[in-house]
């Protein structure tokens, strides 16, 4: 591939290294790219509030891909710019529904979003009782199932700790078929449901036509299965060596893992 246009990077298990940090190496890369005038893309399931945490250390000030593509954030002026899809309470009440069915036991947990990363005058995110946050229960508000499915939401969380994201995720698409974008981010037993269509790759789509970039001078690197469709959208796609086999089908190349920098060891071929 020719010298990229923008970069594209999942966060976690991606960019940020086993221990959740930016290395020297990997900064240094991404200031270089940055120095020369190519924007950097963070492309993650994360929600807004979760992305300046890891923007500030790099310099970032543009655009992030979050919630799985269905919200894009501008990182510089905290600013939730598009939100380019919502489940609304009917359609979490039946989701819900179907997926009590196809995966007994299962709890669940809801992503709202507003005007900025953190907007109080909404919940972010609200769980309901008996869901547990595979990185832990330090935030959001617990609130009854009802309160959870309420109101509308950019993405539902589904919870069963006796089972893997795999096995999950074939479950629900069983009983829930093309309604609904399925994917997970860890094999922890968590599972992601969007509206149609609402991937990194289309979220994406939406930044590179405002930025005038072409798809095929795109570099993105991800490790997980809701990188997909981004690698494949992307004109070069790389899979890190720790990703999930389903994404190492698809990738142009294999990098080296989280743990050795292999984000910046390819950037370094052009910057």
């Amino acid at each position: 591939m020719e010298k990229p246009l923008l970069i594209a990077s999942d966060i976690d298990g991606t960019l940020l290294s086993p221990l959740a940090e930016l290395t020297a190496r990997t900064l240094a890369a991404l200031r270089r790219a940055a120095a020369d005038g190519v924007p950097v893309v963070l492309a993650s399931g994360r929600p807004p509030r979760w992305i300046p945490p890891v923007a500030r250390p790099a310099g970032l000030t543009g655009y992030a891909v979050c919630s799985n593509g269905a919200v894009i954030y501008d990182i510089g002026k905290d600013e939730v710019v598009e939100v380019r899809g919502r489940l609304e309470p009917v359609q979490l009440i039946d989701y819900a529904k179907e997926l009590e069915r196809a995966i007994p036991d299962c709890r669940f947990a809801a992503e709202r979003v507003g005007r900025r990363a953190v907007d109080p005058e909404i919940h972010n995110y609200v769980y309901e009782t008996g869901y547990r946050n595979p990185w832990g229960d330090g935030e959001g508000f617990s609130v009854p199932r009802a309160e959870t499915l309420g109101h509308p939401a950019v993405k539902l969380l589904v919870r069963q700790q006796d089972m893997t994201s795999d096995e999950m995720a074939e479950a629900a698409r069983t009983v829930l078929g093309e309604a609904v974008d399925i994917t997970y981010s860890s094999n922890s037993g968590l599972i992601e449901l969007a509206a149609p269509g609402m991937t990194k790759g289309s979220g994406l789509g939406w930044v590179t036509e405002r930025l005038n970039v072409p798809a095929e001078r795109v570099v993105a690197f991800g490790d997980m299965p809701n990188d997909i469709d981004m690698l494949k959208w992307a004109g070069h796609g790389v899979a890190m060596a720790n990703a999930h086999p389903a994404l190492l089908d698809v990738a142009d190349e294999t990098t080296a893992p989280n743990s050795e920098d292999g984000v910046a060891q390819v950037l370094e071929r052009w910057f």
